[in-house]
């Protein structure tokens, strides 16, 4: 079996059955990657002695003692890393194609302005369209398809560590990315599964997260001036939890918002007025790349 240079990162928790799923496909793709790095959350034993019972060859484990969520897994993981290019999946997404490491690798040659690669990413009961060779830049990526180029990532403080993200984690990241002028580059080349139907988002704390952490997303990094917009986005939020019956969680949401400040007040760093406008300005007006990539499939 080829392998190439990129480095898989995968956090998980209490999720054994989709991660050895996950496993399995990624180490069947040719070329597979050289390093796969695991990050097991929350001390979870069962995961750790699974894996290690099967001894798997291009397999790290490393582990937290305590709850640091899919960001702060993610941060130690690519310090970890070994490549320049490091793909990453949730321990219940994997490439649909069996050479996606080779487009990767490809894809990331071709646009050296991109800091992160986002895949085109399916969920259960969605038709899967086939892959093209176009790109787009865009504003957001998500961390169940994605790649990063390690040397940028680490020129940033990386992901804020919240055990429940939702809000927060891959905006946050990518505000100060394209604060320092850095792109990210959707690829429909790029195909990736994320076997979730998604039926934990009515959960109420997800809901409650998903409320406090955009008042912390805009304390971190929205200009003074712009204090509005974050609350504006707050309170979008909860009247679109209301319209589709998810209420549960809502006020919790809200007394969270003053402990998240606290918590996590020394990690302010604003970005200017200019690089928000142009974010948001991105975010409704996305930009295909003027020439179709034409890669061997």
């Amino acid at each position: 079996m080829n392998t190439c240079k990129v480095t898989v990162i995968i956090p998980t928790y209490n999720r054994l059955a989709k991660l050895l799923e996950t496993l399995d496909k990624i180490l069947n793709c040719n070329p597979r990657p050289d390093e796969i790095i695991i990050h097991i959350d929350g001390n979870d034993n069962t995961t750790e002695e699974e894996l290690k019972s099967r001894n798997f060859q291009t397999v790290k484990i490393i582990k937290s003692s305590i709850q640091v969520g899919p960001g702060g897994g993610r941060n130690l993981a690519i310090t970890h890393a070994t490549n320049p290019i490091i793909a990453s999946f949730d321990d219940d997404s994997y490439p649909l194609d069996t050479n996606y490491f080779e487009r990767l690798t490809k894809i990331f040659d071709s646009f050296p302005t991109a800091a992160i690669f986002l895949a085109k990413i399916f969920h259960l009961h969605e038709t899967i369209l086939p892959a093209k060779p176009t790109s787009r830049w865009v504003s957001d990526f998500i961390g169940c398809g994605c790649a990063y180029r390690k040397e940028v990532f680490q020129q940033t403080t990386g992901y804020v560590n919240l055990p429940v993200a939702y809000g927060m984690e891959e905006v946050d990241l990518s505000l100060r990315l394209h604060h320092m002028r850095w792109g990210i580059l959707e690829s429909s080349w790029l195909r990736v599964f994320h076997n979730t139907q998604l039926e934990h988002h009515n959960n109420p704390r997800i809901t409650a997260a998903s409320i406090a952490n955009l008042i912390l997303l805009a304390y971190l990094r929205y200009p003074i001036l712009f204090c509005w917009l974050g609350i504006g986005q707050c309170l979008s939020r909860i009247f679109w939890l209301i319209r589709y019956g998810r209420t549960s969680g809502i006020v919790e949401g809200l007394f969270l918002i003053p402990k998240l400040i606290r918590q996590y007040h020394h990690q302010r760093q604003p970005i200017s007025a200019k690089s928000l406008l142009s974010y948001l300005h991105l975010r409704r007006n996305t930009l295909p790349v003027s020439s179709e990539m034409i890669l061997p499939s």
